[in-house]
């Protein structure tokens, strides 16, 4: 049987980085890895051109414009509404013309954050920030020119890039004091994990197209991370909790990101791993 293509943009990035990492663990696939320089996905006639070339039977969308903040600058505008929104119906049409299945990461920051009982799929979007009006927008391109698989993710980290976690390692090690929000609940991902869940639901051959959601298991918030990360790496350092309204950014964050992921774990009978379990197999990799 013909080797299967699986193009990722994006590789750069933190899930497109655990997805090569994890590669090599399927041999039967023929991976495409490509960044900004490789395949601009924000120039329609280059995508079109890449898929007609090498006719991918998969597309993961690992791209985005991820700088939740600096997103808010208008004159950023067209730059984010170009990769998280206009880049995703390019590629969703390539996907149409050359029959490839495609998966489109998508991002908490769709809802608005108020609710108190895990966000479902159905539930009404309501973004607040410009980065979550634009990743919804791609969502809908994404569903409006083929049968994709939309999953949400939020609090992501890796061994690879810079997140959350590595930034609390650095300050731990620079001061002897620093605060962190309390009030913001959710769910950490690791990208390892989800990497593995999307090449689960590859490898599967059980394609259901749709919107799905998907974290690690548990529910915290931001300090609750920040000192289980301290306990993990032994850190003295004095972690306060504060409001978010001692914290301003130009960016408002959700109070509430926690993800229903029932509908996942029943269509493709995945086990998803407990947020700490992976917080550690992470910090064991970093050292």
């Amino acid at each position: 049987m013909a080797q299967k293509t699986i193009l990722v943009t994006g590789s750069n990035g933190q899930l497109g980085s655990d997805l090569r990492a994890l590669a090599v663990q399927f041999p039967d696939f023929n991976f495409l890895f490509t960044d900004r320089a490789t395949l601009s996905i924000t120039d329609e006639a280059a995508v079109n051109l890449f898929f007609e070339v090498h006719q991918p039977d998969f597309c993961v969308n690992c791209a985005a414009y991820t700088a939740v903040d600096k997103a808010e600058d208008g004159a950023e505008l067209s730059s984010v509404q170009a990769l998280n929104a206009d880049a995703v119906g390019f590629l969703a049409r390539a996907c149409t013309t050359y029959h490839t299945k495609f998966i489109q990461i998508s991002t908490d920051y769709v809802f608005e954050g108020n609710g108190t009982e895990p966000y479902r799929e159905t539930d009404l979007t309501q973004p607040v920030s410009v980065y979550g009006v634009t990743k919804l927008a791609g969502e809908q391109l994404a569903a409006e020119f083929t049968d994709a698989i939309i999953i949400r993710t939020a609090w992501v980290y890796s061994t690879f890039g810079k997140n959350f976690v590595k930034t609390m390692i650095r300050l731990m090690t620079e001061k002897p004091q620093i605060s962190v929000v309390s009030d913001q609940y959710g769910t950490p991902t690791y990208a390892a994990d989800l990497a593995a869940a999307i090449m689960h639901i590859i490898s599967s051959g059980n394609w259901v197209p749709g919107i799905y959601h998907y974290t690690n298991e548990g529910r915290i918030n931001w300090h609750e991370f920040a000192l289980a990360i301290k306990e993990l790496i032994h850190s003295e350092c004095e972690v306060k909790a504060i409001p978010t309204i001692q914290y301003p950014t130009p960016a408002k964050r959700p109070a509430w990101s926690v993800l229903d992921k029932t509908k996942i774990k029943e269509t493709y009978q995945l086990e998803i791993p407990d947020w700490k379990a992976s917080l550690e197999l992470c910090l064991g990799k970093m050292q």
